[in-house]
């Protein structure tokens, strides 16, 4: 079995004398782990960074053994997640998050170009947080337990949103929701935009608690609670 892939390195650690055992989100291939043979030495250290964007040949006898890669850097994305906090705690908690929920081998295009395009968005311009937030929303509706945001789930209208109902994921219009805005999850209005804008820490902070909460509540995985990574990243937001 062979195939060639690009992928973004979502971790790397040492096994044996010299080789490593990575684990990327590939293109066509989905999360998929192997083995670089010198992949420990220090020639390697700088290829073999999380968040790097790689060229991949993946080899194995069987389809089912872990099989080993030959990788070639495409573009380095590491650098800034190690200079920048937060943008490195976002990173963190959603390598840990498509680890938690995503099927091992199974592609996920969409996934795959958001992730990309969030890389890039965090070395290009000040939108980054709005495009992780869209991000975690993809990656729920990808696995088919996405909320429907797009219309009032009392009256229809699609304007005039400002809630979510945590029991059915549908949107909530303000006057709708009168009385019971307390049961209700808030709706961040730039979740409502056509195009990426910059957002507050109060608006990042309710899209977290969103998406969060469906994670938590409707897929179905063991343990339910998010990853520690993900709850790292809500707390320093918090902060």
């Amino acid at each position: 079995m062979e195939w060639q892939d690009h992928g973004i390195l979502l971790s790397a650690r040492r096994h044996g004398e010299g080789s490593a055992i990575i684990e990327v989100l590939s293109e066509n291939h989905g999360i998929h782990a192997g083995l670089v043979r010198g992949g420990g030495s220090r020639k390697s250290a700088a290829l073999l960074q999380p968040g790097n964007l790689l060229a991949l040949n993946w080899r194995a006898r069987l389809e089912d053994q872990l099989g080993s890669f030959s990788v070639e850097l495409k573009k380095s994305h590491s650098a800034v997640l190690l200079t920048a906090r937060l943008k490195l705690y976002c990173f963190n908690a959603l390598s840990a998050m498509l680890f938690r929920y995503l099927p091992e081998r199974e592609p996920n295009p969409v996934v795959y170009s958001a992730f990309l395009d969030l890389l890039l968005r965090f070395e290009t311009d000040d939108n980054w947080q709005h495009r992780y937030c869209l991000l975690e929303l993809e990656m729920l509706n990808s696995l088919g337990y996405g909320i429907d945001l797009s219309r009032c789930a009392v009256t229809g209208q699609d304007t005039d949103l400002s809630y979510v109902s945590p029991k059915s994921g549908r949107a909530v219009s303000k006057e709708a929701a009168m009385g019971w805005e307390d049961k209700l999850l808030p709706y961040p209005a730039f979740l409502q935009q056509d195009s990426l804008a910059k957002i507050s820490s109060e608006e990042f902070r309710q899209s977290l608690r969103l998406s969060g909460y469906f994670f938590e509540k409707h897929v179905p995985v063991s343990p339910p609670r998010l990853p520690e990574a993900r709850l790292r990243l809500a707390d320093i937001v918090y902060c």
